[in-house]
């Protein structure tokens, strides 16, 4: 699975909401290349911060990172520090099929996956709705994908509603 985004228009937020399902659900979790993930706002995304593993700054080795905890995770969601080759990406997508395990690849739109991905959510645009204060973020998703994601289509997600959690609007 991927998501993409320009820069802050929401794609990490998106990403990471992603993860509290299967958290809190009992999954273990990976979050490889997100310098400072927001673990208050990640909690308010609903996501179990006792199932999650992070790896804030693998450099150069984010790869090896992720594959490493595919050995231990169901779900990990890696930013790559640049854009992906694509052996390392084709590499990497095999070691995790074979382990069972759901890769989230966060990337910038200008630097996609390299590879087809079952599901692909791209945020097309997003804008703040503010009163006195910043209060949530509007975006239009793209969805996409294989099989029944053949056909995409777009949704308009809250990027947190009030309560902290991303919803359909």
């Amino acid at each position: 699975m991927a998501v993409s985004a320009a820069p802050g228009a929401g794609g990490l937020t998106l990403a990471l909401s992603l993860l509290s399902g299967p958290s809190a659900r009992g999954h273990w979790c990976g979050v490889v290349g997100v310098d400072d993930p927001g673990v208050v706002a990640m909690h308010e995304l609903g996501v179990d911060l006792r199932r999650v593993l992070f790896v804030p700054r693998p450099r150069g080795a984010w790869a090896e990172a992720v594959a490493d905890l595919a050995e231990g995770v169901d779900l990990v969601m890696v930013r790559p520090p640049s854009r992906a080759a694509h052996g390392a990406a084709r590499r990497l997508m095999g070691r995790v099929r074979e382990r069972g395990v759901v890769l989230l690849v966060v990337t910038e739109a200008a630097a996609p996956w390299p590879l087809p991905v079952d599901l692909s959510l791209e945020v097309l645009s997003a804008q703040w709705r503010a009163t006195s204060r910043l209060e949530s973020r509007h975006a239009l998703i793209r969805v996409s994908g294989r099989g029944t994601a053949r056909r995409a289509s777009e949704h308009v997600v809250v990027l947190p509603d009030p309560t902290g959690r991303v919803l359909a609007s």
